[in-house]
């Protein structure tokens, strides 16, 4: 008996050691930590995740901002600008001003592409005074702008983009953007036949010239070529009429509505020097 009463003693003793070694091995309890920038920091509020509502706030005003363009983004734009595909025929006789609004209207309508219902269309053309009339500029013929060719690209915002009045070259018209009623590219330098010269009668911003030299076929009247010998001579008494190259390249210059004058107004004349009685045409509303 007493022998096993020294075995409970042991095993009781071993007990008692094991239970408190595993006491010592336990970590101290941890005080609740403090938020970050010390005590008087306040606890932040749980921030919306991408996209929540703050993001829906912005994702409004951009909306509205967007509705109120131009017919907002990838909008197509009606057709308000183009270059006649065909002339009249007869050179520069157009019929005067009036047969060439008409002819910019007629072609319109045939197109088959987008216009707007109401469309006026004027062709881009200057004419002299004369009979007691007073000059008439293209510029002031053709409306505010807006303009549209037949793929709905933007050729200028106005006159005077169009004209470089306050910066030269800030119109986009050019052998790729001056397209035809049916959205066709017109012939220019390198192709047969060159079709680059354009009607206009108009200086580089898009008014009448003064002086006596015919810069305008008879203000679209006559399909008259000069005189046996005449076409290199200059005067009052030598057809022609202003133009302008849709590609902006050949000539003197680049200009889109006066690179040079015509050596006269007949439909060969026209022909011979690069044209084929070709005239622009935009929407004046």
């Amino acid at each position: 008996m007493p022998s096993m009463n020294r075995l409970l003693a042991a095993v009781a003793w071993a007990s008692l050691v094991a239970a408190v070694g595993l006491a010592q091995a336990q970590p101290p309890a941890q005080a609740p930590q403090q938020p970050e920038g010390g005590r008087g920091a306040t606890a932040q509020a749980p921030q919306p995740p991408d996209g929540g509502q703050r993001g829906g706030r912005a994702g409004r005003g951009g909306a509205r901002g967007g509705g109120r363009g131009r017919g907002g983004a990838g909008a197509a734009q009606p057709m308000s600008f183009f270059v006649t595909s065909v002339g009249t025929g007869d050179g520069g006789n157009l019929g005067g001003l009036a047969g060439a609004d008409a002819h910019c209207a007629a072609l319109a309508k045939a197109s088959g592409l987008p216009t707007a219902a109401d469309r006026t269309w004027r062709a881009y053309l200057s004419a002299s005074a004369a009979s007691g009339q007073p000059a008439v500029n293209a510029r002031d013929r053709i409306g505010v702008g807006p303009w549209h060719n037949a793929k709905g690209v933007l050729v200028a915002n106005n006159a005077a983009d169009l004209h470089g009045d306050i910066e030269r070259d800030r119109n986009q018209l050019n052998k790729v953007n001056a397209l035809t009623e049916k959205g066709e590219t017109v012939n220019g330098v390198g192709d047969a036949p060159n079709q680059h010269d354009i009607l206009t009668g108009s200086d580089s911003h898009g008014r009448a010239v003064a002086g006596t030299a015919d810069t305008t076929c008879s203000n679209w009247t006559s399909n008259a070529s000069p005189p046996e010998g005449g076409q290199a001579q200059a005067g009052a008494g030598r057809p022609g009429a202003n133009l302008g190259h849709h590609d902006r390249t050949g000539g003197g210059n680049t200009s889109w509505n006066f690179a040079h004058r015509s050596g006269g107004c007949s439909q060969t004349d026209l022909v011979a020097t690069g044209g084929a009685g070709l005239f622009y045409c935009f929407a004046a509303n």
